[in-house]
Parts: structure tokens; sequence; C-alpha cells
């Protein structure tokens, strides 16, 4: 294979083959919606989220919730979408702000994602090892520690970040398709047969939202979203990224939000309006499993056990390969270092940012494997935490950078001139933008109860700190590279374009 220059003094070398750019024509419509919306993990939030949302905060309106962000991202996605049609970079998150709000910001937004998307991905590895090993002591009658399948995991899901991204697409269909179809079958049993009170629709009363609880539990709910977001990541490797990106994104959100809208009513309907606070505080996580027991059988719900654990996966494949295309953009635009922003030969993947990411897990993971081995009481707070921080960390993340793209559309299209032919779209990214800027200060605000860390705890503010951390460094790296090198500065969030350009001038 051979090389070729870039512009003069970039000494920047690049193969002709696909160094610097992602392979393209490798998703469709229906491999990108699969490859987002694994993320979302249904059962992890119908088994997971939902009965803590319900247990910490008592609020019975969380359907209710579901609709009303659906509203909000939907509202999110017309801004986004259309500059999904203008911008196509691995990068997305920061590309966009970088086109609005200037490189400098771009850079610290693009530190925000890497950490974030990090974060999230990690966290699942906690609860994941957790109920790995609690299968194996089920099914098996074999104690096995909680980092054992998390490491494993960690070395598995970096295996196929090194393959070409449409068979990733497919790992995760499969899962992600057989694990909606068990929701809705337990759905549609929870509706043939109801608690008492029947089919109440009390959970999508308004009046159910009122109280100091309904902030947190919008931070709560919104994390089940997660992911949607990600299909303009993957838009260099489809062949109509202006097409398949904006319909996969609605699609997306859309689908969420009538999914877990409908799947925690049918868990009011199961247990009735006036007891599902109480059933969830009882029992937390294994209140759809209790509920399928007596519905449909111990079969089927070991079943759902297995496609839990299965579920987790997919949700780690899909944030591995989004920090590695993170990464990748960061590379080939100088924010990391240059051997991240090239791809590997075989696969086109971005199999440098895979092995950072894959590094990243595995340190993590071991660090609370260690910290496993002096219990300060409760032998499962190492894992648990891994899970309820990096989540939640994660999440704060990923609500500040749709903060931020909302009023980035508002800018960029204001900038080009096009104000007038685009109003409707820049209202609703700037009210979009306004209701998450609410809903982070609500997870700042309440992020002791978010981590489940006591009043006071200095977990409140350090671990939000890690994204303020990442906020600073990333616009005093963006600074300095203005100051030092504007061509690279002014390069932040043009992805491959900037170097079409160069190609052009040099030849």
């Amino acid at each position: 294979m051979t090389t070729s220059r870039a512009s003069a003094g970039d000494g920047i070398s690049t193969y002709k083959g696909q160094e610097r750019a992602l392979r393209a024509d490798r998703l469709g419509t229906g491999g990108l919606l699969l490859s987002v919306l694994a993320a979302t993990a249904p059962l992890m939030v119908v088994a997971g989220v939902m009965p803590t949302t319900f247990a910490v905060m008592g609020i019975v309106g969380q359907p209710l919730l579901f609709v009303v962000l659906g509203v909000i991202l939907i509202l999110f996605s017309v801004g986004y979408a259309e500059m999904s049609r203008h911008v196509h970079n691995a990068g997305a998150f920061y590309a966009y702000i970088s086109r609005g709000l200037g490189g400098t910001a771009g850079a610290s937004a693009a530190l925000v994602a890497l950490v974030a998307y990090n974060a999230l991905q990690v966290g699942i590895y906690g609860i994941f090892g957790f109920e790995v090993s609690g299968l194996f002591a089920t099914y098996a009658d074999l104690e096995i520690a909680w980092w054992i399948p998390a490491l494993a995991a960690v070395a598995a899901v970096g295996a196929l970040g090194w393959l070409k991204i449409d068979v990733n697409a497919k790992v995760l269909g499969v899962l992600l398709v057989i694990e909606v179809a068990l929701v809705v079958i337990f759905d549609i049993a929870a509706v043939a047969d109801p608690a008492k009170e029947g089919l109440s629709l009390h959970a999508f009363n308004p009046d159910t939202l009122t109280g100091a609880g309904v902030g947190t539990a919008l931070c709560f709910c919104i994390a089940a979203f997660l992911g949607f977001e990600q299909a303009p990541v993957y838009a260099e490797e489809t062949s109509r990224p202006h097409v398949l990106v904006p319909r996969v994104m609605f699609l997306a959100v859309g689908g969420v939000a009538v999914f877990f809208a409908l799947s925690s009513w049918a868990l009011t309907v199961a247990t009735g309006p006036s007891a599902i606070v109480g059933e969830s505080q009882q029992q937390s996580a294994g209140l759809l499993f209790g509920l399928t027991e007596s519905r449909l059988g111990g079969t089927f719900t070991d079943v759902l056990h297995v496609l839990f654990v299965t579920g987790m996966f997919a949700a780690m494949v899909s944030f591995h390969n989004v920090v590695a295309r993170y990464a990748f953009a960061m590379g080939r635009e100088g924010l990391l270092p240059r051997a991240f922003g090239r791809t590997t030969d075989s696969s086109g993947a971005p199999g440098t940012g895979s092995l950072l990411q894959t590094a990243v897990s595995a340190l993590v993971v071991i660090a609370f494997a260690v910290a496993d081995d002096k219990p300060t009481g409760d032998p499962t707070e190492p894992v648990l935490h891994l899970f309820t921080w990096g989540g939640n960390i994660g999440a704060l993340g990923v609500i500040l950078l749709m903060a931020a793209a909302s009023f980035s559309v508002v800018v960029f299209f204001a900038r080009r001139g096009a104000a007038g032919a685009q109003a409707w779209r820049l209202v609703t990214s700037a009210v979009a933008g306004t209701a998450l800027l609410v809903i982070a200060g609500y997870t700042v605000k309440d992020f002791d109860v978010l981590v489940g860390a006591g009043p006071g705890s200095s977990l409140s503010w350090l671990l939000p700190g890690i994204i303020g951390a990442a906020v600073l460094v990333g616009l005093a790296q963006g600074l300095y590279l203005r100051s030092r090198s504007p061509e690279a500065h002014a390069r932040i969030g043009l992805g491959n374009e900037a170097f079409q350009l160069e190609k052009a001038a040099s030849s």
C-alpha cells in the first residue's frame, strides 16, 4: 500500500485506501437502526431502570415521563437531523458543535463525548459481571467472581470492535430483536392478566407527576433513550447519510418513546398503579422477573434472565463502537495522537480507537475488582457502584452534549443566512436545548440520589466533576491549538472534508 503526503507542513502521511476515512456503504437503514437501538438495552431498562425509578422517586407516572421525554427528544432531533445533512463526521456531537460554536467548543465537546461514552460503556461491565456470576450460581451451582465474566466480555467486545461494522450490526440485531420480542410478550401478558385495578390509565394522569422527584425521575428516564443520538457517528459508513441518518434518528426516538411508555405502563397494570411503588421498593430489579414467573412460567423467566445479560452485551458493543469512532475522528483532526485516526486494513474499522476503549475498560474493571477484595460491608458495592457511577456520569455528559448541539444548530444556520428558511427548526432546537439544560441542572443537583450516595457526600460533586474537568481540559486544548496551530484548530469538526481539500490543494 502506498502513501502520499498531505499539505505542506502538516507532516501527516495517509494511505490511499481508507486510513483517514471509514468505509462507506457498510450500513443501510436496518443495520444503522439496530446499531443505535442496541445501546438502549430494552431489558436492562425495563428490568432495571423502571423499577428503580418507581422505587426511588415514588412517581407512578413514569409512562407519561417517557412520552414527555420523547417529545423533547423529537424536538431535539429536528435540528440535529437537519445538521446531519450538512455534516458527515464520525465525531458527530463535537463536529456539529464546532461548526456552530467554533473549534474551541468543539474540542471541549470531543473530550466530553469520549469520557461520557467510555463511562456509559464501562459502567455496564459492572452489572453484566454481577448478573453473569448470578446465572452461574443459579444454573451451574458455580461461584465465580463478577470480574471474571466482566473481563471476558471486555475481550469479546474488543474483538468485535475490530470486525466490519455490518458484522457488528448483525450480532446486535439478532440480540435486540429477541429482547424486544420478549418484552412485548410480557406487555401482552400483563394487559391480558391485570391486577385488581384492571387496565388503569392512571399512570398517564398528569397529576402523577407532581412533587419534588419529577426532575430526578427525568434524569433516570432520559438515560433509557441514549443511543438514538449515535446515528450520525456512523454517517461515513452509510451510502446515503443525508437520508438514512435523519430517518433512523426519528424512527429510534419515536420507537423508544412508545415502547418504553407502554412497557412501564404494563408494569403498573401488572401490579396495579397503587402498588407499583411498593412492589418496586420491595423487589427492585426482580420485579419484572417475578411478574413473568406468575404469568408466563419459569422457562420464559429463565430465558428472560439470559436475554437480560445478552442485551447488556449488545449495549456494550454499541457504545464501544461509538467510542472507537470518536477516537478515530479526534485522531484524524489532531485532538488525539495521529495513530487513532487510522482504520485497519482488513475491516476498515477504527482499530486503534477500539484498542483504547478496550484498555480503558480493562483497567477500570481491574480497579473495581481490587476494591471488591476489600468490601466496606456490602460485597456487591464495587460492582453496583461501577454501574451507577459510570451510567450517570455518562448520561450527564451526553445530556450536556445534546444541549450544546441544539444551540449550535441555531448558530450554524443563522451564520449561513438560513435563519428564515430554517426558522421552525431553530425554534425546536432552542426549546429542546433549554429543556435539556434544565434536565442537566436537575442531574447535577440530585446526583447523590442518582448514585445512591448520602446527603452531603463528596460523590455528589466529585463524579459530575469528571465531566466538568473534561469540559475545561477540552477548552484548554482548543485554546492551545488556536494559538499554536491555527490550521489544526480550523480543521476541528471538518473530518475527512479537510483532507479532501488538502489533497486538492496539493495536487
